[in-house]
């Protein structure tokens, strides 16, 4: 009997938080992992922590800054080399949000640094593997048994870029909102930092980020078919003390895991976030594609997941085709 490989999962930002805690249901429901983080040493002190030697071995760490997307090219091209294939799930978890900045940090390319990061470098590692991935092997090894799994790409969006969603509503600084895209068409370059052209935001700039990751997946589903790749976003639930707000007045951080647990009830922990995740990027259930996940207000671990109602600003069509069309000008994909 013809022995298939072993099925891999990429998984970028597994440091800290969402990402390191998806990383056990992974190993456990028997995936390879390639793990995309900006410092090996940090990754792999990290997931010393949380697992033991035989699940480490079973992860591949390769050291990527997404904010330069040179760094994603040659990392992309080592990574179809090495598991061309067998390369079935990309998740893109890793993002940036510094809401204190006065003005706006730059990557190598020269783009606001939460854009480059939370859009631009996993707009850019999707499509330089998004071959890999619809040409995978279709049969696949898990826990010793070979099954069929079409390929997927697994985004993580947020509350804050559903305009639909009472997060999404929040004001200050202000909603998540792409405008007519001026800023991506005049090269997104100093000293243009928001996507819209208009002045520099760093808490929109974030939430403008993270609307880009979720039109990102209603234009792969689109542009692929559901029997070829099944492309979703999600929202876990509001991971309150996640260090994704390390920098952050302190008093919020202090406050706002306390307002998430008892006042919206949206809180919830690191390593239930860590499931959902790997949850909506492996469970046969959730095959739909187009899809973006969410629980709710929901802490417990029996909430079920539901299809969340999008916004136009995420499903417009015209939007969504100029965002892909600027975006892949602006990676040097087009």
């Amino acid at each position: 009997m013809e022995k298939f490989k072993q099925g891999v999962v990429l998984i970028t930002g597994t440091t800290s938080g969402v990402g390191l805690n998806t990383l056990k249901p992974l190993l456990s429901s028997g995936w390879k992992v390639v793990a995309i983080n900006r410092s090996n040493k940090r990754a792999i002190d990290a997931a010393s922590m949380f697992l033991g030697k035989d699940d480490l071995n079973k992860i591949n760490f390769i050291e990527i800054d997404l904010s330069d997307l040179n760094q994603v090219r040659k990392g992309a091209q080592e990574i179809s080399i090495k598991f061309k294939g067998a390369l079935k799930i990309l998740i893109c978890n890793a993002a940036v949000y510094k809401p204190r900045l006065r003005r706006p940090d730059r990557s190598v390319q020269g783009f606001e640094n939460s854009m480059a990061v939370n859009h631009f470098g996993h707009f850019l590692l999707i499509n330089l593997l998004i071959n890999d991935l619809v040409n995978s092997d279709k049969e696949i090894n898990l826990n010793g048994k070979n099954i069929l799994f079409t390929p997927r790409v697994t985004i993580l969006g947020t509350v804050t870029a559903n305009y639909l969603e009472l997060g999404g509503k929040i004001p200050i600084p202000a909603p998540a909102d792409l405008g007519d895209l001026a800023g991506f068409e005049k090269g997104f370059l100093s000293p243009i930092s928001m996507a819209n052209g208009k002045k520099f935001k760093p808490g929109k700039a974030y939430k403008d980020s993270k609307l880009c990751n979720m039109i990102t997946v209603q234009e792969l589903a689109k542009r692929y078919s559901s029997e070829k790749i099944i492309c979703n976003s999600l929202y876990p639930g509001c991971v309150a003390n996640s260090k994704l707000f390390r920098n952050t007045p302190w008093i919020f951080r202090l406050l706002f895991p306390l307002f998430q647990k008892y006042i919206t009830k949206g809180y919830v922990t690191e390593k239930l976030a860590g499931q959902r995740v790997a949850s909506v990027a492996t469970d046969s259930d959730l095959f739909q594609s187009g899809v973006h996940w969410s629980w709710g207000n929901r802490q417990k671990l029996v909430g079920n997941v539901f299809s969340q109602k999008l916004s136009k600003r995420i499903i417009d069509p015209e939007l969504s085709k100029k965002t892909w069309d600027l975006s892949m000008k602006l990676v040097g994909l087009k």
